[in-house]
């Protein structure tokens, strides 16, 4: 309105003669001027409000958008640690298991080792007492050796070797267990070559044959059956019913090779003996 009075001063000093009637219009030309005027003005003003709202809100919406992006890929990476916290702890689990077993390994095999000193120990020490019967042994040997020399020192016999004769007269099983603790047996004569040779001795001397397990079934302590026999004349005869041992009875002044007799088996005669 004061824009209107102003206006209005302005028009009355000018001189209007001759115009009074296109005042008014004039006025209400001016009025829709300024209305336009104003108008456009507002409008302007909304566009740059709704054009500022637009570009506020827009920027908010891509802030929106960025930091629900963000808020995704931070959760997506705390997922992501979670789980290699989860497979982390499933691994140290199995670590530890695996620590302790090895542990538990370690333990046993030190035991082990403990007792393996142990058995080591004594296994050492059944080696020495072994050594030391060894050599025990060896010595014993060698004094049997000295004293077989001895006992035997008439040497084998005739020329075939394996045959040597008790020390001194005994019965016929203890001459055969002479024999047998020297790893030899009462001779078996199965030869003529053998008969021949036992009979150039010159003495009375225990054979391996005997009845004594069988009467008139002589066998060799071998077991074999007697095949073929140097007997005397009239031998054997089993004289008494108590003859079950069998002797060479040679002279020093006969070379017959039938000198078998049998005797009692407690009679006392060296013996032959044949390894």
């Amino acid at each position: 309105m004061e824009f209107d009075a102003i206006y209005a001063s302005y028009e009355d000093g000018i001189d209007t003669t001759g115009q009074d009637e296109e005042k008014p219009r004039k006025r209400r030309g001016s009025r829709c001027l300024v209305l336009m005027t104003v108008c456009l003005g507002l409008i302007c003003v909304l566009l740059l409000v709704f054009i500022t709202m637009y570009i506020t809100t827009t920027a908010e919406r891509d802030l929106f958008k960025s930091y629900k992006n963000t808020v995704e890929e931070f959760n997506h990476t705390i997922n992501s640690l979670q789980d290699k916290n989860t497979d982390l702890m499933t691994e140290k689990d199995q670590l530890k298991n695996n620590f302790s077993s090895l542990s538990q390994k370690k333990l046993e095999l030190e035991t082990r080792v403990k007792d393996l000193s142990v058995e080591k120990s004594q296994l050492q020490g059944s080696f020495n007492s072994m050594n030391q019967k060894k050599l025990e042994l060896e010595t014993r040997v060698a004094s049997l050796s000295e004293e077989l020399t001895k006992v035997f020192k008439e040497g084998y016999l005739c020329s075939l070797d394996g045959f040597f004769m008790s020390n001194k007269p005994m019965s016929w099983s203890e001459s055969r267990q002479f024999c047998r603790d020297r790893g030899a047996d009462l001779v078996i004569i199965n030869t003529e070559e053998k008969q021949r040779c036992i009979t150039s001795f010159k003495e009375r001397v225990w054979i391996g044959l005997s009845d004594i397990e069988n009467e008139s079934n002589l066998k060799w302590v071998d077991n074999s059956t007697l095949k073929q026999g140097f007997w005397t004349e009239g031998e054997p005869n089993d004289e008494h019913g108590d003859e079950d041992c069998v002797e060479i009875w040679s002279s020093c002044s006969s070379s017959n090779l039938n000198n078998w007799n049998d005797l009692p088996c407690s009679e006392k005669r060296k013996g032959i003996c044949e390894k």
